[in-house]
């Protein structure tokens, strides 16, 4: 995919993307000061870090993070909600050129975004910032969509609607994380996790993907009809579930 609608596709995304998305397991962090020894003093260059979902995960943690984000909405919808932490640092730049200076960081991180990276260009310049013995860490949130009906039958609105489902999603994405790695080995681990939403929330979390027809599309008003109506098929006290696998890589360079 061009990097510049990589980039720019989330743009009018923003809001229900900050509203509707998921965070992570803090298992995953758990595993990361377990296995990598992550503790406060490590300094994060969090990649294509969005609005801040995972940043803040770190900020939390108490480390230095540089929140490297090329879309400028996005950018500052992150800078807005990270603004209580004097921790953070917000940076124009992208995974294939960060700005950063080289051997920087003790940590690359990437949530939910590696897939839109030019892997060749993007491992160089990781390998550029790490500092020596430093961390690459890849993450996550598969949906999944066979558990239950309504997961079915929101598996298939979208291949039904979405613009390039079929292109983006990340059970092929993920496929690529050897190529970002090799030749250096790296560890995975997998953890459950669960959101669960009214209607109103249902059609936030619909249109924050940004492979969802907007409003003016052609689509768009018969996509929300067939949401309402499997949402009515399948909601319990008015509410569905979406169920996920948080995929963590982690190891490093050489």
């Amino acid at each position: 995919m061009p990097p510049s609608n990589a980039t720019s596709r989330f743009s009018d995304r923003v809001e229900n993307y900050v509203r509707y998305r998921p965070g992570y397991p803090l298992a995953v962090m758990e595993a990361l000061k377990s296995e990598c020894g992550l503790s406060p003093s490590h300094i994060v260059a969090d990649i294509a870090s969005g609005t801040g979902i995972w940043t803040r995960m770190l900020l939390e943690n108490g480390n230095t993070v540089f929140g490297v984000e090329p879309n400028a909405e996005m950018r500052e919808a992150g800078e807005r909600l990270s603004a209580a932490f004097p921790n953070f640092t917000s940076v124009g730049g992208a995974a294939e050129a960060t700005t950063l200076p080289g051997q920087s960081v003790d940590f690359v991180t990437a949530a939910q975004a590696a897939h839109w990276f030019d892997r060749k260009r993007a491992r160089g310049e990781f390998l550029r910032i790490l500092k020596p013995e430093g961390w690459l860490v890849l993450l996550w949130n598969e949906r999944i969509t066979d558990s239950t009906k309504f997961l079915r039958d929101y598996e298939q609105l979208l291949l039904t609607y979405g613009t390039d489902y079929e292109e983006v999603r990340h059970e092929r994405t993920t496929a690529a994380v050897n190529e970002f790695f090799d030749p250096s080995p790296f560890r995975a681990r997998v953890f459950e996790m669960r959101q669960e939403f009214d209607y109103a929330g249902v059609e936030g979390r619909l249109l924050s993907s940004s492979y969802a027809p907007g409003p003016g599309h052609p689509q768009h008003a018969a996509m929300l009809r067939e949401l309402r109506r499997i949402f009515e098929l399948s909601s319990a006290e008015g509410r569905v579930a979406f169920e996920y696998k948080t995929r963590l890589y982690f190891g490093h360079l050489f």
